[in-house]
């Protein structure tokens, strides 16, 4: 690559095999590393250079309560410190993409390129790593608050003095672990802490430092990309929904138990910014769900409806993918059935749609017809489901889904 010495996927040549193909392109900026999670067949750590900063300063990572460091993505306490040799983490994010803008000029101008999706977190998420296989997590378990570095504990301590409630500056000793329930736990249990003066307080905290770091990079993505659509995506946590704490959710940020619509503030902060946002997990359905794991009281149906109408109450376009390979009809029915809500008096839909993933299983004769039949009926182009055309929805597949994986523009300071 040229002087900016970027590398990964996104190769000049790749690009120009897509235009001559006529595709266009939805770029993803990935600040996270790649590997270790459901469905990841490869592995694409973060940058020497960062990795070597984590070496002796570990605190650059996000934290669990037992001191484990999770080197997936840099944590947000770091956001505007200069820990990254003289940079801060928005400051690092910033170069890149605007190093990647100039790099890739030419894309930009003949407008191949048509959409820039802004990685927030593990996976290209807006959310804590809080349920990470990698230190033990299974499904359906309700994860572990990811606070416990210096740079967050000392904004969680700065909080509690502001609110005048120094006592308050601590992280919850009661929330059990990765894999606990949430009736096991005097955080999480009904009538429990979360619903605390601290509790309250604390969880206000806890998502609002997500919520500020998704305002702070999106800005700055707007100011590299101007012109240029941006989006971002959010995780489906539908595990535990049917509780009153929504457990799963509150340790990954998101401060939404069943008095309070944690979404709503997040859909405001991407209307702020003009970006689309990017939802999953529309394949699953409730029941199936109750029936493979019917302790995890979860409801996919529910959380996507209450995500989705939060976004479109503020007038952002909404795009959605499957959480997880889907290759039956009962699958792509519930897509359908999300892409475009029957009998909504103000016609909303989704403004587009990503599969995942290109596989030698769906390639299949039976799969494959399957996947025939249902991009047919995105399209319109089956009697049985005419309400869908491509003025309304656009289709894209993932495997052209060019990833730019977080290696950064070489500067002399580095």
């Amino acid at each position: 690559m040229p002087h900016n010495n970027i590398t990964g996927v996104a190769t000049i040549s790749s690009f120009r095999l897509c235009v001559n193909l006529s595709f266009r392109l939805q770029v993803v900026m990935s600040f996270h590393e790649c590997g270790g999670n459901v469905g990841d067949d490869i592995s694409i750590p973060l940058p020497q250079w960062v990795t070597e900063i984590g070496r002796t300063n570990p605190d650059i990572f996000f934290t669990d309560i037992e001191g484990r460091r999770n080197p997936e993505c840099l944590t947000w306490g770091i956001d505007k410190e200069r820990v990254l040799r003289g940079r801060t983490a928005v400051e690092v994010y910033f170069d890149y993409m605007r190093s990647f803008r100039v790099e890739f000029d030419e894309f930009f101008e003949d407008g191949i390129i048509s959409e820039i999706e802004i990685g927030l977190g593990p996976c290209g998420e807006l959310r804590y790593p809080s349920y990470p296989a990698k230190h033990g997590w299974k499904y359906p378990g309700i994860g572990e608050f990811q606070c416990y570095d210096q740079y967050l504990l000392k904004s969680l301590m700065k909080a509690a003095e502001t609110r005048g409630h120094s006592f308050w500056g601590r992280c919850p000793d009661n929330a059990g672990s990765y894999n606990s329930r949430p009736h096991e736990t005097r955080f999480f249990c009904d009538g429990g802490d979360y619903d605390s003066y601290y509790g309250r307080f604390f969880l206000n905290w806890y998502s609002q430092v997500l919520a500020d770091h998704g305002d702070r990079v999106l800005a700055l993505a707007n100011l590299a990309f101007e012109g240029t659509c941006i989006a971002t995506k959010l995780s489906g946590i539908h595990w535990w929904y049917k509780t009153a704490s929504h457990a799963a959710e509150l340790t990954a940020g998101f401060y939404n138990p069943c008095n309070r619509d944690g979404y709503a503030p997040i859909a405001a902060m991407l209307k702020k910014h003009g970006t689309a946002l990017n939802f999953t997990c529309v394949e699953l359905r409730t029941l199936d769900q109750h029936e493979d794991f019917p302790e995890a009281l979860a409801d996919p149906e529910g959380l996507v409806w209450q995500v989705l109408n939060a976004a479109w109450d503020v007038s952002i376009p909404v795009a959605s993918e499957n959480a997880l390979p889907c290759y039956d009809r009962e699958g792509y029915n519930k897509i359908l059935e999300n892409a475009k809500p029957l009998n909504d008096p103000d016609g909303r839909h989704l403004s587009a749609f990503t599969y995942l993933r290109l596989s030698p299983v769906l390639m299949e004769r039976h799969n494959f017809m399957e996947f025939e039949r249902f991009v047919k009926r995105m399209h319109g182009k089956t009697r049985s489901c005419s309400i869908f055309s491509q003025s309304l929805l656009m289709y894209r597949v993932s495997w052209w889904k060019l990833l730019s994986i977080f290696y950064l523009p070489k500067t002399k300071k580095d």
